[in-house]
């Protein structure tokens, strides 16, 4: 089991530096909201933050990690085509559609990484969906996760992607499992 040290920091400063002050504590820590209070000597700003050492994010999984549990190219392929073709038209679809459709293109532009006459097509329909799934994270997970993933937003899709891939068919709540198209498997 991980401890995390929480510990509380108290900053005293001048009102207009609040914004400033707040941002830098949340770049240096995971910090939760800042509570503020007049100083006491009615000039000044008492800021109270509850932070937590901010852990240094985990690598990506390798491609061969992240898509060992997953259906075949052409069955996701399928599941993408009949997601698409049952939905109402201009309604937005649920995360778990934007992940697996970004690792199927991932998983499609890996086939085409060796080759190096390939024009890159597959490799920039990849990353779009990779780009599109980090902007609908993002409100979600904090800031140094989504920088994280910036820079490689296909290894941020093979991580959501290798934490989905697992069997959830007796989870209550999960949704769909991912493995197993019949529950009954």
């Amino acid at each position: 089991m991980k401890r995390h040290s929480v510990f509380e920091i108290r900053i005293i400063c001048d009102p207009a530096d609040t914004d400033r002050v707040t941002t830098a504590l949340n770049k240096a820590f995971t910090a939760g909201t800042a509570r503020t209070y007049p100083a006491r000597d009615g000039k000044r700003t008492r800021l109270y933050v509850t932070a937590d050492h901010r852990p240094a994010p985990e690598p990506f999984p390798s491609s061969e990690a992240a898509y060992a549990l997953a259906p075949s190219i052409i069955s996701e392929i399928g599941w993408t085509a009949r997601t698409l073709a049952t939905a109402e038209c201009f309604t937005e679809l649920d995360r778990d559609y934007y992940l697996r459709k970004a690792a199927l293109l991932d998983r499609i532009a890996l086939l085409d990484e060796p080759d190096l006459f390939s024009d890159g097509d597959a490799r920039a329909t990849a990353l779009a969906a990779a780009v599109l799934l980090l902007d609908t994270d993002r409100p979600h997970i904090a800031q140094h996760l989504a920088e994280q993933g910036e820079k490689d937003p296909r290894g941020y899709v093979r991580r959501h992607y290798a934490q989905r891939a697992r069997c959830v068919c007796d989870d209550f709540g999960e949704g769909g499992c991912l493995l197993h198209a019949d529950p009954d498997h």
